[in-house]
């Protein structure tokens, strides 16, 4: 039986940052991983989506390219260069995670571990024994009851990432983060995109005025966007499939589709862990953790999308981080999720972090809010990217900064500040202080601080 200080059950985003720091400050570390190292976000999600996503953005430029004096004649797009670009990128990131392994002295071993005990992981016959185990198990797209996966014409993002293909007709159902960036790959190929939402608005989660410009901004590039609406039945034809909608008008529609991506949401990946065995508690599907993100009392902590609170991949980096430095004895800080930025990386982009103006309302908290256009600023409308605003929420007594929502080109890039200004509990006045390099998009965040404090000078 091998042992080990700590034991990591996942090498997904959480898991290999965790085993790694674990092994900078000498623990005896183990990350155990069934599938690929790197997890869904760099071998499925996060990274090839952006490679995907970059190659549209490209597709779009040369379209476009007589605004800029430029002819190109016909323009033809192959997919699947795109396609292989986009694994050529995660191939290269995961020889990066498993080099760090080597470099820190983490023990990989590939398989399917299970808890036969607070302290104990069984792998195949192999038998491991920890101080202390982190549970980095991730989650997995949620199904649509009712609706067949098949992988081909029905798919998640996990078989769309790996299609060689763009479809000639889409149906997306769930207008999330995932929904809107492949509904804008789709339609940069010249697909017909169809964006179907339950809710009220796409990117639900977003600030309302955000969620309404997106959406402004993809019908504007031909993307129909059904919001208040079900997908009902998806029922398969010679030629692939038609989707029956119920829309709020109690009107059906019937879209024919050669592909359907699933995207409502995920569930956590916690079958065959043993989780009884440990003394580990699930609460609405999710492995239960406190806020020391233990899930027992007894050493077994849980990090990641597992753990439902915050289902992003730089959240589980952060979470394992904090996890190993306080067994080791580090002054650790809880994270402050109001801190924690949030991207959607759809043409325009979407960035945010804490509140937004109407969950700000709800608390009952008095606010003031600032926006400032990116038509006024100089640096978008250089680069012909001038879609947007930059928008601010913060607490009217204090000027304490609360949340900020971004929406425009790579405005992602921007959260860095915010995030800082929220960690430091900085105010709008302390933003706008700050002498952004001119001509800058960054400008922008400031002019906004600047505008909730009724200063503004540009907007």
């Amino acid at each position: 039986m091998a042992t080990y200080d700590l034991a990591i059950i996942g090498g997904g985003p959480g898991g290999y940052v965790a085993a790694i720091r674990a092994a900078q400050l000498g623990m005896s570390t183990v990350c155990i991983e069934r599938e690929e190292l790197g997890g869904v976000c760099l071998n499925w999600g996060c990274i090839p989506s952006k490679s995907l996503i970059h190659n549209a953005e490209i597709l779009n430029t040369v379209k476009t390219a007589e605004t800029y004096g430029i002819t190109t004649g016909a323009v033809t797009a192959d997919y699947s260069v795109a396609l292989e670009r986009s694994r050529k990128v995660v191939e290269r990131l995961t020889k990066g995670v498993a080099g760090l392994f080597k470099k820190n002295g983490v023990e990989h071993v590939h398989g399917q571990a299970q808890l036969v005990g607070p302290h104990t992981i069984a792998v195949g016959d192999a038998r491991i024994e920890a101080t202390n185990i982190i549970i980095a198990t991730g989650a997995r797209p949620r199904p649509v009851p009712g609706i067949e996966i098949d992988g081909e014409t029905v798919v998640t993002y996990r078989e769309a990432i790996l299609q060689d293909t763009a479809p000639t007709n889409a149906v997306i159902i769930g207008g999330g983060a995932i929904g809107v960036e492949f509904g804008f790959v789709y339609n940069a190929y010249g697909a017909n995109v169809t964006i179907v939402e339950a809710l009220p608005r796409i990117v639900p989660k977003e600030d309302d005025d955000v969620s309404s410009a997106l959406a402004r901004s993809l019908r504007k590039r031909g993307i129909d966007i059904l919001t208040e609406s079900k997908v009902k039945q998806v029922e398969k034809t010679d030629d692939g499939v038609i989707v029956h909608i119920e829309t709020p008008d109690d009107d059906d529609l019937c879209i024919p589709a050669d592909r359907v991506l699933v995207s409502i949401g995920i569930i956590a990946n916690t079958e065959d862990l043993g989780l009884e065995a440990a003394g580990v508690e699930l609460e609405n599907g999710f492995i239960k953790v406190d806020e020391q993100l233990r899930a027992n009392d007894n050493g077994v902590y849980a990090i990641g999308d597992v753990t439902g609170k915050m289902p992003l991949a730089h959240v589980a980096q952060a979470q394992g981080v904090y996890v190993v430095e306080t067994l080791a004895g580090k002054d650790t800080y809880p994270i402050d999720y109001m801190a924690v930025p949030r991207a959607t990386y759809s043409s325009p982009q979407v960035a945010s972090m804490g509140l937004s103006e109407r969950e700000a309302a709800e608390q009952g908290l008095n606010v003031k809010v600032g926006k400032f256009f990116f038509l006024a600023n100089g640096k978008a409308l250089a680069q012909d990217a001038y879609e947007g605003f930059a928008k601010v929420v913060v607490d009217e007594s204090t000027g304490e900064l609360l949340g900020a929502h971004l929406i425009g080109h790579e405005v992602t890039e921007l959260l860095g500040e915010l995030s800082l200004t929220r960690l430091m509990e900085g105010t709008s006045v302390e933003i706008g202080a700050v002498i952004n390099a001119h001509p800058t998009l960054s400008e922008a965040v400031k002019e906004a601080a600047l505008a909730a404090e009724g200063r503004a000078v540009h907007g």
